[in-house]
């Protein structure tokens, strides 16, 4: 109670507290409050949000565009980017895997918030060749090209924030096959180069790339959160931290569940995917 009315708490009377305790069922055990919040749920009634003043279902159906578009094109974007950079400094060697060595290891170290205000700081204040923060001008309407300018940076920064160990594990991979005895044998046979990459390496190498990638959205969903509250994206992060700090039971629980959710489909359409490539790997219930 004291949480939710805040610096109010001293001020408010017996029945403003009564009425408050009664509204949001603050005498329920955690358990009852979670059940009760369920089934609402599976018949379609998310809750009232607190913190929006709106129904869950309508803050969820106005933000969560956003933030599926800009998590789903940084994952799409950083998982090519460091599958064919960890290839190619699996197969070359050299100066190439030295350099793509050094990149993962750098961002891999640096939080997405610098990362974040990195950009700001060089491309949005320092050259000025961007925004810094929102998906509009102030009081027009949302187009297609005021999000891709207003979304480059943020997604720069998500995009940066997943390469590095995808990166790093597919080039562990390449380097382990490059070495087994079934690619030497197609050496010895003469393929080389692309042929040999395509048909002899990146089939075993991507199988465990892709089961990593699927375990890895609880990160890309924690670095959404903390691009899009640097650069003031629409998404669902500004009202995640507000429905924290306000204790906004009703859209928590449906952002958690919903992050939960992703990851177990994250994880499905993974092994899914395995099986598809790899007609060796069977699924049993």
């Amino acid at each position: 109670m004291a949480a939710y009315l805040g610096g109010n708490y001293q001020f408010a009377t017996q029945s403003q507290r009564e009425a408050m305790r009664a509204a949001y069922d603050l005498d329920q055990p955690w358990w009852q409050a979670w059940w009760h919040w369920l089934s609402a749920a599976l018949s379609g009634d998310l809750g009232w949000s607190s913190t929006q003043s709106q129904p869950v279902s309508t803050v969820l159906a106005e933000r969560m565009p956003f933030t599926l578009a800009l998590s789903g094109t940084a994952l799409v974007l950083g998982a090519v980017i460091a599958l064919t950079l960890g290839a190619v400094a699996g197969m070359r060697g050299g100066l190439i895997d030295r350099l793509c060595n050094a990149f993962a290891v750098t961002f891999a170290a640096v939080p997405p918030f610098v990362v974040s205000l990195s950009l700001v700081t060089v491309f949005a204040v320092g050259l000025r060749w961007l925004p810094t923060s929102g998906a509009r001008p102030p009081g027009t309407d949302y187009t297609v090209a005021g999000l891709l300018t207003y979304g480059l940076l943020p997604l720069t920064a998500l995009v940066l924030s997943q390469i590095p160990w995808l990166l790093l594990a597919t080039r562990a991979e390449v380097l382990t096959a490059r070495d087994s005895d079934a690619v030497r044998s197609a050496r010895a046979r003469g393929i080389d180069g692309w042929p040999l990459l395509r048909g002899h390496i990146a089939p075993v190498s991507v199988l465990p790339t892709l089961a990593l990638l699927g375990t890895r959205l609880p990160e890309l969903i924690a670095g959404a959160a903390i691009v899009e509250t640097v650069f003031g994206w629409p998404g669902v992060a500004a009202v995640l931290v507000d429905s924290a700090a306000a204790l906004d039971f009703a859209l928590m629980a449906a952002l958690t569940v919903g992050a939960a959710l992703a990851v177990l489909l994250g994880s499905a359409l993974s092994d899914a995917a395995a099986v598809a490539l790899d007609p060796r790997i069977g699924m049993r219930a």
